[in-house]
């Protein structure tokens, strides 16, 4: 009984290992670049892939625009955001954007 116990326990620690280690990236390397993420849809209609050091969507064909939530962010010597990626944009500071493009963009 004491052998069956010791065998199970080495058996779920072992898993447990497994799963902990599991999709960690060694410090310094850059995450992968994923075509959606499992928690925040990818926006409607338009090319795009997610970009996990950013924290949003990034859109293709169009030069610093990206979607997170229902809501596009584009630079252009200051942030503004809108629900279409046409505009209407409304100018925003740095608070109203996710944090990784924040700091992509901090001078």
């Amino acid at each position: 009984m004491n052998r069956w116990l010791v065998i199970g326990l080495a058996i779920g620690l072992s898993s447990l290992a497994g799963c902990a280690v599991q999709g960690t990236a060694p410090i310094g390397q850059v995450p992968v670049v994923s075509k959606s993420h499992p928690r925040y849809a990818p926006p409607p209609g338009v090319d795009s892939h997610w970009d996990g050091s950013l924290g949003v969507y990034v859109v293709g064909g169009a030069r610093d625009l990206y979607y997170r939530e229902r809501t596009y962010y584009r630079w252009s010597s200051g942030w503004s955001w809108a629900t279409n990626p046409q505009g209407p944009w409304q100018p925003t500071d740095s608070s109203g954007v996710p944090p990784g493009l924040y700091r992509r963009y901090a001078q």
